[in-house]
């Protein structure tokens, strides 16, 4: 360990720092998409009992109709978060029929672009832009890359932490830049380490080939030609037939300051792309985009990390970051399990809460274009063959072994996971070390290691396999017992937003034209 990450756990092991430790934020963000008892994409509108996927609070949808996103408020505990997921899923269940919600992260049979329904969220000027936002990305990657679904994972520290934190370094400057700086410290950490991640919880090795009809790819077909799979892929998800995106690719965001980050993202959503400029943006009121721009809006730019805040109502998001600073980070390279109800469990937030502040604490060195393609090319690497014998990385000083480097990283982590669990008086994140130690050593433990070995051994591809899974799932939240009135509170909820989706297409005084027109003004601010 490093004498400035010692000295940075050490302050962190002080009785004042220490106990914020049970105050760090976490919210989840979990998509699954529906299909059909038979295991098609769901063709069916969004369930009215499920509430307006515009304004409920918990129950979303997506780039589709049918991909739901389930959204956990903010807590500082990790299993009333897991609990109330559990509850959203559990009352979703019972009120898509026959329906299925699919287990893992890649596909179910979908047929074509066509055979994917744009999600749809109404007549206001909100939705309409929702919508058209979606077909844009449509026409931009194809819709079957927006079928694919993840977890999302909100996470932040108190904001009393940052206050010590800042206090300690003299106050310099304003707070909120503070906090800022130190966030861009994490991401970069992230970025590069964020392979660890991809290793230890990907779970995309294969897939259904109806997901790349048509498309040019590099994927090996299962003896029964019925998968397409990579023998030592992780995450097929992160990969390049995943959310990448070779528009992108000449895009350098630098996460060094955030008025780079927001610059550069604001000058590509503002200048036209040539290669968008045939897809209708309002030509007699068609909207098959929102712009020509390389970016439609923020959201557009696929990373496995993005800088966050809570942006006010009609707010863009880079406009709440320039005026508040970052308020949290979404980590957005996390797999859909099968192997649990939830597609994630307990000991994983834990080992990723134990990554995360070794990113926040750890040095952070700046980046440029040579330091972001090498880590590019080590996440590319990982997902593709991140389970391969003696496969080799690249470090800063020169090539490393997957598994060296990933003991030494682990080993590092070690003393912030003992500081979570002196202050929670358990041993939970040291479990949780172990376990991901163990799939190190061992990479047959992997959960994409696993996916394909029950592929195997139980003679299923990779359709069956995940179907025999959502059918498994599906039968446990249909059965779990569930406090009625939770169950009740999310009726009610889904009742209540159906009304304010209504509030706010009356409401609404000014066309689309210029709705849009008002929306991009802000970028000019920014």
């Amino acid at each position: 360990m490093s004498s400035n990450l010692l000295a940075q756990v050490k302050k962190l092991a002080q009785p004042d720092r220490k106990q914020l430790l049970r105050q760090i934020g976490r919210g989840i963000e979990k998509e699954s998409l529906r299909v059909s008892p038979k295991g098609k994409l769901s063709q069916q509108v969004h369930p009215e009992a499920l509430g307006s996927a515009l304004t409920h609070g918990s129950i979303t949808t997506d780039y589709s109709e049918a991909l739901l996103e389930f959204i956990t408020p903010v807590s500082a505990d990790i299993e009333e978060s897991l609990t109330q997921l559990s509850d959203i899923h559990a009352f979703t269940h019972r009120n898509i029929g026959e329906e299925l919600l699919w287990s893992t992260s890649m596909p179910c049979v979908v047929g074509g672009d066509d055979s994917i329904p744009v999600a749809r969220y109404g007549d206001s000027n909100v939705a309409r832009m929702k919508t058209a936002y979606r077909y844009g990305l449509g026409h931009r990657y194809g819709r079957a890359m927006q079928t694919i679904a993840g977890i999302h994972y909100n996470f932040s520290m108190p904001h009393r932490y940052w206050e010590l934190e800042w206090e300690a370094a003299g106050e310099p400057g304003k707070l909120k830049h503070f906090i800022t700086e130190r966030y861009l410290d994490l991401i970069r950490n992230f970025k590069r380490y964020s392979w660890l991640l991809v290793y230890l919880y990907g779970a995309s090795p294969a897939l259904c080939p109806s997901f790349l009809q048509g498309r040019e790819h590099n994927l090996e077909t299962t003896a029964d030609g019925k998968s397409l799979y990579l023998p030592y892929a992780t995450s097929l998800r992160m990969g390049d037939l995943g959310y990448t995106s070779n528009a992108q690719k000449d895009l350098s965001i630098c996460y060094n300051c955030l008025d780079n980050y927001v610059d550069t993202l604001r000058e590509a959503i503002m200048t036209p792309h040539a290669e968008y400029a045939g897809i209708p943006h309002g030509e007699n009121d068609d909207y098959q985009q929102l712009n020509d721009s390389l970016l439609q809006i923020e959201n557009e730019f696929y990373s496995p990390i993005r800088p966050k805040r809570v942006a006010n109502s009609g707010e863009t998001p880079l406009s709440a970051l320039r005026r508040g600073g970052i308020q949290y980070i979404e980590v957005r390279c996390v797999d859909v399990s099968p192997f649990t109800p939830l597609g994630l469990d307990a000991e994983q937030i834990r080992f990723m809460d134990t990554f995360l502040l070794y990113c926040l604490l750890a040095p952070s060195q700046v980046c440029n274009d040579e330091v972001q393609a090498v880590q590019a090319a080590n996440l590319t690497t990982v997902v593709n063959r991140g389970r391969e014998p003696g496969l080799m990385l690249q470090d800063t000083e020169g090539p490393r072994a997957l598994s060296e480097w990933a003991e030494a990283l682990l080993a590092e982590m070690a003393p912030i996971a003992e500081l979570f669990d002196e202050v929670n008086e358990a041993d939970d994140h040291a479990n949780a070390m172990a376990t991901q130690l163990a799939k190190v050593q061992d990479p047959e433990l992997t959960p994409s290691a696993r996916v394909l070995r029950e592929m195997r051994e139980q003679d299923l591809p990779f359709f069956r396999l995940a179907m025999q899974y959502s059918e498994h799932w599906a039968g446990y939240f249909r059965e779990l017992d569930v406090d009625p009135g939770l169950i009740s509170g999310l009726q009610q909820e889904a009742v209540a937003s159906l009304g304010r989706q209504e509030q706010l297409e009356a409401a609404d005084k000014v066309s689309f034209e210029q709705y849009l027109k008002e929306f991009y003004a802000q970028y000019e601010l920014v």
